[in-house]
């Protein structure tokens, strides 16, 4: 059964499984476990803020994308995890976020990624994998 699906707010259009099995199925083996970052959300004055916990990596292990309102962190050792795990988080972005004026710092094990959301007030928001 494939066709149109119509998408509901917040949610992400994913395929049909008729159409995941007329691709195939990668075998098991071979895609990595992912487990969830602890991450701490802010919006204060203005300004965005997401603390993730990502210890034990180097800041080229971990993989920022800001794309179509959401925010994405991957971190694994290297191109293959030594321990087959990779470690990711997706969130959506405050209506108005400027992501092309992101930054971001890594130090102790925590990455902070700030960015202006102008017109905006204020709310905490602690979220978890």
């Amino acid at each position: 059964m494939t066709g149109t699906i119509e998408r509901l707010p917040g949610r992400c259009v994913q395929p049909a499984p008729s159409d995941w099995a007329a691709a195939g199925f990668p075998v098991m083996d071979t895609v990595p476990r992912t487990h969830g970052l602890h991450v701490e959300e802010r919006l204060t004055d203005g300004t965005y803020v997401l603390l993730a916990e990502v210890p034990g990596f180097d800041a080229e292990d971990i993989e920022i994308i800001i794309t179509e309102g959401t925010l994405s962190l991957r971190a694994q050792h290297g191109t293959v995890p030594d321990d087959g795990y990779v470690y990711g988080h997706h969130t959506p972005l405050p209506t108005g976020a400027k992501g092309d004026e992101a930054t971001a710092s890594y130090e102790h094990g925590v990455l902070t990624i700030t960015m202006p959301v102008p017109g905006s007030g204020s709310r905490s928001q602690p979220s978890g994998p």
